[in-house]
Formats: structure tokens, C-alpha cells, sequence
């Protein structure tokens, strides 16, 4: 064999062997691991948005609507999972022509499966028309809810 012949050889090996080092091994970034051999907790996320007339007593809603009476407690539950300490819920409820008419915050530190609670009431009764209540986790929107008051 020449030396040149020898040479090629060599380097042909030398790639194989780093391609097939590489192969399997996927991105830290898309597999969300750190390198610390720890795993990671996931970040919470909005699984779930329901609103209703009532809630038991998991905080869960128990009479699931998208229409209501002018008088009625309107409710909205927001189901999560993950985990995240100081982690910000926003409700925001407009009217049909996009005007805001209650905002609330919550914040939460989540831990697994969670619910969190908003509601809305009007003594003098909520004008007819359909409106929407926007969940914000973190300031993004992570879910929505149509309803209408009949």
C-alpha cells in the first residue's frame, strides 16, 4: 500500500468513526436535558379551559355551560400540568365588540396536575350578547372560552 493510499485510508476511518459517534445522540436542547443527569420538571402548560355555573367542591366545574342566564356566577376553570414556582393565570372577559369588562391574576406555583378558579358576576345582570373569557399564562394566551348570556 502507498503512503497516500495509507493516508486516505486513515482519514476515511477517522470520519466514520466520528459519524458513527454521533449517530443516536440527540440535541440536550430538544430532549430538555441539562447534562447534570437530573431530570428536568416540564414547564407548565394550560391543559384545559371549561367554564360553567357551578363548582364542586375540587374547584372543579360541575354544571358545564356555554350559555347563561343575565344573573348568573359565570365560572371559569383553567387545568394545568407541569411544574414552575411563580408562574402567572390571567383571565380576561370581554364583550362581543372586544371590550374588557373584568381582569383578574392569579399567581401559582404548580406542582403536577392543578386547577385554578376565575369567576365573574353582575347583581344588576350581564347584558345579552356573546362574550369570551382569554387565559394567559405568563402573559401568552394558552386558551379560550365562548359563551353567551341569553
Amino acid at each position: 500500500m502507498s503512503i497516500h493510499t495509507y493516508g486516505m485510508a486513515r482519514v476515511c476511518g477517522l470520519a466514520f468513526i466520528l459519524l458513527a459517534s454521533g449517530c443516536g445522540k440527540r440535541d440536550a436542547a430538544s430532549t430538555g436535558d441539562t447534562g447534570s443527569g437530573a431530570a428536568t420538571s416540564a414547564a407548565v402548560r394550560v391543559a384545559d379551559v371549561k367554564v360553567g355555573r357551578a363548582l364542586g367542591a375540587d374547584k372543579r366545574v360541575t354544571d358545564e355551560t356555554d350559555e347563561f342566564r343575565p344573573s348568573d356566577v359565570i365560572y371559569a376553570v383553567v387545568e394545568t400540568q407541569g411544574s414552575g414556582a411563580n408562574t402567572s393565570l390571567q383571565a380576561r372577559w370581554t364583550y362581543q365588540d372586544g371590550q374588557v369588562v373584568d381582569e383578574s391574576t392569579r399567581s401559582i406555583a404548580a406542582s403536577g396536575e392543578d386547577v385554578t378558579e376565575f369567576h365573574i358576576s353582575k347583581p344588576s345582570g350581564w347584558p345579552q350578547g356573546k362574550y369570551k373569557v382569554e387565559i394567559l399564562l405568563n402573559g401568552a394566551t394558552a386558551g379560550s372560552e365562548d359563551f353567551e348570556i341569553k
